[in-house]
């Protein structure tokens, strides 16, 4: 067997991550003919292509916020699942990101190549576990990639809700948190902290938040905050997008504390920027010690590193000995950051 570059089986271009010898591209930021997704973030998932394989919940993902002909055809693959597209082989494993997120392997000859996509490698009771996958090449992200950045244990963040909930019963309690995936596993981790009054929801929160129930993800009792008095609000927690968090909005809370579920949070001054009361570091992201262990245990020789803090990862990369360089892959951002409300989900 003849030993293939890497870049002769994927290369960046204009549309994103192509595969030549597959016929596909990655998480394309236009419309191609055949796209690969990773996972339902609307910065990976677009409408348009004209096939789409993903796995069935980021097509569902893909539909409710798209509608029924987000693409020409869909095909669901299921994690492990191997298909055969062109002259690779293309392989499913689980992220750890949000519920159905993937990683792709891309095999040709006898070399792998790993497109993580988003992952993270830190405990989430909403999606299946992050799995390490050996490769040649390794595809990571660097959402987080500064040794600034520790997360630390979700469940000790939602600690700190709890505790200030229980210090200002009189006040609401309004989580800016992004409405796919970060809602939906603050939700469980409040319920595992043994919180089980009901939780409120902004009204676009709702659709994705009923199909993982649907996906059997156990949440609890959700109401719609729509139409609730004010009076009544105290005392509770309820979750909205981050644009929510800072406008009209939140006058029919009664003295809100606005909290922020993100990674971003371990920066002081973005809480402080954002006007952020209470700061909670819960990222759906690997942090620096999530991203170097995983490199490591890939036993990867070379390593691609894409959007984010690419330079110091890069250079660890490197310092151990391995190949690796940025990949300028452009439009891909930290969602929670740029988050646009879909059209239809903006009512309260």
């Amino acid at each position: 067997m003849s030993h293939m570059r890497p870049q002769d089986i994927l290369l960046p271009n204009a549309a994103g991550l192509c595969c030549k010898p597959g016929g596909f591209h990655i998480d394309p930021v236009r419309p191609v003919d055949r796209a690969v997704i990773t996972h339902g973030h609307s910065d990976h998932a677009r409408a348009g292509h004209g096939a789409v394989l993903a796995t069935q919940e980021t097509l569902d993902m893909m539909r409710l916020r798209y509608g029924e002909n987000f693409a020409g055809s869909t095909q669901a693959i299921r994690y492990g699942e191997e298909i055969r597209l062109g002259d690779v082989c293309v392989k499913f494993h689980p992220a750890g990101h949000v519920l159905g997120s993937a990683q792709i392997a891309v095999i040709c000859k006898d070399t792998c190549i790993v497109a993580s996509g988003d992952y993270k490698d830190a405990p989430d009771p909403t999606c299946a576990p992050f799995e390490l996958v050996p490769c040649d090449v390794f595809i990571t992200e660097a959402t987080f990639g500064l040794p600034v950045f520790r997360h630390g244990d979700a469940a000790d963040e939602v600690k700190k809700l709890l505790a200030s909930v229980a210090l200002f019963p009189e006040r609401a309690h309004l989580v800016g948190a992004y409405s796919l995936g970060k809602a939906q596993r603050v939700i469980a981790l409040l319920r595992r902290s043994g919180y089980d009054a009901p939780i409120y929801l902004h009204g676009a929160m709702e659709k994705i938040t009923e199909y993982y129930q649907s996906r059997g993800i156990e949440l609890g009792e959700l109401r719609p905050v729509k139409g609730m008095k004010k009076a009544a609000l105290a005392g509770t927690i309820t979750l909205a997008p981050p644009s929510a968090t800072s406008d009209l909005w939140t006058r029919r809370f009664p003295d809100p504390v606005t909290a922020f579920a993100s990674g971003w949070m371990r920066v002081r001054a973005r809480a402080r920027q954002r006007g952020v009361e209470l700061p909670l570091v819960i990222s759906d992201h690997a942090d620096w010690d999530g991203l170097t262990a995983t490199i490591g245990a890939t036993g990867a020789g070379e390593v691609w590193v894409t959007h984010g803090q690419e330079d110091a990862l890069v250079h660890w990369c490197r310092s151990r000995g391995l190949k690796a360089q940025p990949l300028d892959l452009v439009g891909y951002g930290d969602e929670e950051e740029s988050e646009v409300p879909i059209p239809g989900e903006a009512e309260a």
